[in-house]
């Protein structure tokens, strides 16, 4: 035994020795191949000069794409006001909720007007990921603390990112509010530093729990301690995001803000079912465009979910001639969409404008930047990181698309009066997710979801939540 370990330990130092002599490194001879290799024009020194004292951005900027920006659609759904989540990843929310209201003053052709309350739903939101984090722990006390699901517990207790799913699961369980019933908050709006204090304590709380396990206490006092955690974490939320309001009087309002007879009473499971009506679960299917697996094939992404009793982000993969479909059949109904990108790609931020010659690096750099879309993806290069309502879609005389448009919730002076606009080829590179309702679903892609789904782990390039 002694023998073996000694051997064991000789192949580590010999394998260290290796890696700090063996040529991986960067040699003075290879230094001087890499310096004689660098241009010296004087065309590098002026680029040099440029770049030193000015954004790489102003200055990659292709001019011929920084013009006029059309607007004109050929399918567009109704629009309404614009939110903004300010300093927090709630894009998610803002969207799904965005659908939602859209979805009511659909069914009063628009004649009536409902905003809902983020800062209530996201109270619920971040106590139950608390519990989720908790419980996982109890779940997984027995494994090792270097184990991949219990680091991946610890390392992000709870977060403010997430998906449709947690909308669906939140609002079937708590209910909605009215947002003039439950307004924003600073630590809404800025969400980091109660998150920083809430994961402190929750990793605190873990390490708690994993230790009434080990010392075999009953199931009931695991759960009973587990009970008085979240009772703290609910203090901490009340104090930041407000007490969640329990019932509350409202009077609908047009599109003028004109109260439309008198208030009546509500509780949040009232107001959500004269609002939003039938169980959200069961109404829609999530499809993504993921180009590194099998296209037609339902996934499920393990642990990705919003509530411990709720569901996990299950989809369908389909190629983006199938996605724009289920897209433009939607639009043309007039029905908003959830979808999600990788909005930080190639964005003119000031124009609100998304297109893939926005910036030439190429040209500025001398090199090629030629990952397509599914090694941008395996490589951390690429994936959804922001939500935002898909409102239109501009198609030419065949039906294909040309541009699309999307209502942001970055403000109403952000973009274009809060929307965006990208081109169909900025679509189909960066755009990701997208939640349909099934009535718009072909039969034979409603299919492919009643399938025993793929399980994938949540460490995925692909599968980080909307922020």
């Amino acid at each position: 035994m002694k023998k073996t370990l000694f051997l064991f330990v000789a192949a580590l130092f010999s394998l260290g020795a290796s890696a700090q002599n063996g040529g991986g490194g960067i040699t003075a001879d290879m230094l001087r191949q890499i310096e004689k290799s660098q241009a010296s024009s004087p065309s590098d020194k002026a680029l040099f000069n440029a770049i030193a004292a000015n954004s790489i951005d102003d200055l990659a900027k292709n001019f011929a794409n920084n013009g006029y920006v059309d607007s004109y659609f050929s399918h567009e759904t109704k629009s309404q006001s614009i939110h903004n989540q300010k300093s927090s990843g709630r894009c998610w929310m803002f969207s799904g909720l965005n659908v939602l209201r859209a979805n009511f003053a659909k069914k009063h052709n628009d004649s009536i007007n409902v905003e809902f309350s983020q800062a209530y739903l996201f109270f619920y939101d971040q106590l139950e990921k608390a519990n989720l984090m908790l419980q996982g722990v109890i779940d997984n006390a027995a494994k090792p603390m270097e184990d991949q699901m219990v680091r991946m517990l610890f390392k992000s207790p709870i977060g403010d990112g997430g998906t449709f799913c947690g909308v669906a699961d939140l609002a079937e369980k708590y209910g909605l509010v009215p947002m003039s019933v439950q307004p924003e908050t600073y630590s809404a709006d800025n969400t980091s530093r109660m998150s920083r204090i809430i994961d402190s304590k929750l990793r605190e709380y873990g390490l708690e729990l994993r230790k009434m396990v080990a010392d075999k206490k009953k199931a009931k006092a695991i759960n009973d301690r587990k009970t008085e955690m979240l009772a703290t974490i609910y203090h901490i939320l009340a104090i930041t995001l407000g007490e969640p309001v329990k019932s509350f009087d409202y009077a609908f309002v047009d599109k003028k803000g004109k109260a439309l007879g008198a208030p009546k009473h509500y509780t949040p499971m009232e107001f959500f079912k004269e609002t939003v009506g039938d169980a959200l679960n069961g109404s829609f299917i999530m499809v993504m465009n993921d180009p590194r697996r099998p296209f037609y094939k339902t996934y499920e992404v393990e642990w990705d979910r919003h509530t411990y009793d709720g569901h996990n982000w299950k989809y369908i993969n389909l190629p983006m001639d199938d996605i724009e479909q289920l897209a433009i059949t939607s639009i043309k109904d007039g029905t908003k969409l959830y979808s999600s990108y990788d909005v930080g790609k190639q964005f003119d931020r000031k124009n609100g404008f998304l297109d893939t010659d926005i910036y030439d690096y190429e040209s500025l750099f001398g090199t090629s930047f030629s990952m397509d879309k599914a090694q941008r993806i395996m490589t951390f290069d690429s994936g959804s990181t922001h939500a935002m309502t898909l409102t239109a879609v501009d198609l030419d005389e065949n039906g294909k698309a040309k541009k699309w448009k999307v209502e942001n919730s970055w403000g109403s002076t952000s973009g274009q009066k809060g929307c965006l606009v990208m081109t169909d080829r900025w679509f189909r590179e960066y755009m990701f997710r997208l939640v349909v309702d099934k009535k718009y679903v072909p039969e034979n892609i409603l299919e492919m979801e009643k399938i025993t789904p793929v399980m994938v782990t949540p460490d995925d390039p692909l599968f980080m939540e909307d922020e």
